[in-house]
């Protein structure tokens, strides 16, 4: 596993497109309401980036092997969708919980990030599901310092997922970041403390738990990218990027609206 380290100057562009992907976010917010269509949402954020920010929206044209072409800027999974929803006329409603995954290259840099939203008054179940996804999320990444392992976030997540009766989604995780959209290494969101890559200064990678209310099983849409629970139930995501330090960990994309530091503030907005 060729993991690469970033250098000092490599470091100070991540956070830099680490803050302009959490900015997305803090534009976005507002939008997220009862009637906005997903491709709306879509719509602002690929304006506010490519002409506010100057930033390249990572998404776009993404065509890793196998896959045919991503065609939006950014994804929006709704309900009961795990990851990788593609904008379009789907128009929210009230009580629907949605995650919009952000990812903007600057200066040949990434920076990935995501959230959830509520749209209305969320069912007692779905604003759970939101807020310990949101615990699991915080959870991995306090997981994160030198000498740690990748198992360790892993169980972290995991643990606190199941104790709360939820299920941990596997065939998706967190990943390396850096010049490249997906790098070294994978981050599973279960697995067992001391076991798996071990954590040095200078590694760059997402913490992106993706919790379901059921069963952890999923399944692909026709359209090739759209990933939903296979028995319905819903789904949420956080995600923020994280830096292994020599004092343990920063997460890259903070911003003034989601300085939440593992504490309370920052958590699912209402639109």
């Amino acid at each position: 596993m060729a993991v690469h380290i970033k250098s000092p100057e490599e470091i100070q562009k991540m956070r830099i497109a680490g803050r302009l992907a959490a900015e997305v976010l803090d534009f976005i917010a507002p939008y997220v309401k009862l009637g906005v269509t997903t491709g709306e949402l879509d719509r602002l954020c690929h304006v506010y980036m490519v002409e506010q920010q100057k930033t390249t929206p990572a998404p776009l044209n993404y065509a890793p092997p196998g896959y045919q072409p991503f065609p939006k800027s950014i994804c929006t999974s709704v309900n009961h969708v795990v990851c990788h929803g593609v904008p379009g006329e789907k128009k929210l409603k009230p009580g629907d919980i949605i995650n919009i995954d952000i990812t903007v290259i600057k200066d040949g840099y990434h920076g990935d990030t995501s959230r959830m939203f509520y749209v209305g008054q969320p069912s007692i179940q779905a604003k759970r599901l939101c807020e310990v996804t949101y615990e699991c999320m915080w959870r991995g990444i306090d997981s994160v310092r030198a000498g740690a392992c990748l198992g360790d976030i892993g169980y972290a997540i995991q643990t606190h997922a199941e104790r709360n009766g939820f299920s941990v989604v596997r065939e998706f995780c967190g990943h390396g970041i850096g010049v490249k959209f997906h790098e070294e290494p994978q981050v599973l969101h279960y697995g067992r403390p001391g076991t798996g890559l071990r954590l040095e200064p200078g590694m760059t990678f997402t913490i992106e738990p993706m919790i379901n209310a059921g069963k952890p099983d999923i399944r692909q849409l026709a359209d090739g990218w759209t990933i939903v629970t296979k028995d319905h139930s819903l789904s949420a995501q956080w995600e923020h990027t994280v830096l292994v330090t020599a004092a343990g960990n920063e997460v890259l994309t903070l911003s003034p609206a989601s300085l939440e530091g593992g504490t309370g503030a920052g958590r699912p907005a209402h639109a």
